[in-house]
């Protein structure tokens, strides 16, 4: 498969999926510590950008690393800008969302900033992205504001089939496991909102 003429990092986000980059299944995985997660060749730049599609493993670097998913670099603490994160209780995450790993430390009514699976960008690289991604120019939803200084990474797991293990005396059959798929960021704010139930019964789950 052919290397695109188009820039990583430039033309197509760092974090950006391509054809040529296949998932290799699950295995342990640094970008999570070791943990099993889904796998991807890396090869950015080879075949075509997937631009709706993040790299399983870039993705997971740009949240544990704070790295710019435009650029692939490192973001500071003054320049780390959020383009679709939202104000959202975590009683609201835990009741609409597979979210593991929230310390019971937070609590149900505490506003978080919930990123997704979006680190934050440096404010030049949100700029360049709005310009040319026509996506994110029809996305009524686009709110730029800054980071929080305080955050939480959390994963967001998928279930994945284990191979049969047939070598044993008594074979065993699948099995589905949890595995980490991506990451989650939210950041910590120290507002509270006593009224996050009513709101989640109403069905508006950000504040």
């Amino acid at each position: 498969m052919q290397k695109s003429s188009l820039k990583v990092g430039v033309d197509v986000p760092w974090v950006t999926s391509w054809t040529g980059e296949a998932i290799l299944g699950v295995r342990p995985c640094p970008s999570v510590g070791g943990a099993l997660a889904i796998a991807q060749q890396d090869s950015p730049g080879t075949g075509k950008p997937l631009y709706s599609q993040n790299h399983a493993v870039r993705q997971r670097l740009t949240i544990g690393r704070m790295l710019c998913p435009m650029c692939g670099l490192p973001t500071v603490a003054d320049d780390r800008w959020t383009q679709v994160a939202h104000p959202v209780t975590a009683g609201t995450l835990r009741n609409g969302r597979h979210v593991e790993g929230l310390p019971a430390s937070v609590t149900n009514d505490q506003v978080l900033i919930d990123a997704g699976a979006i680190a934050p960008l440096h404010r030049a690289c949100v700029d360049r992205s709005l310009q040319h991604c026509p996506h994110l120019k029809a996305d009524p939803k686009i709110d730029i504001r800054r980071f929080s200084e305080r955050w939480l990474v959390l994963p967001l797991l998928v279930r994945a089939q284990a191979a049969p293990q047939l070598f044993l005396a008594r074979a065993r059959p699948p099995r589905a496991v949890a595995v980490i798929g991506f990451l989650q960021l939210v950041g910590l704010t120290d507002d509270r909102d006593p009224a996050w139930q009513g709101r989640l019964a109403a069905g508006r789950t950000e504040i």
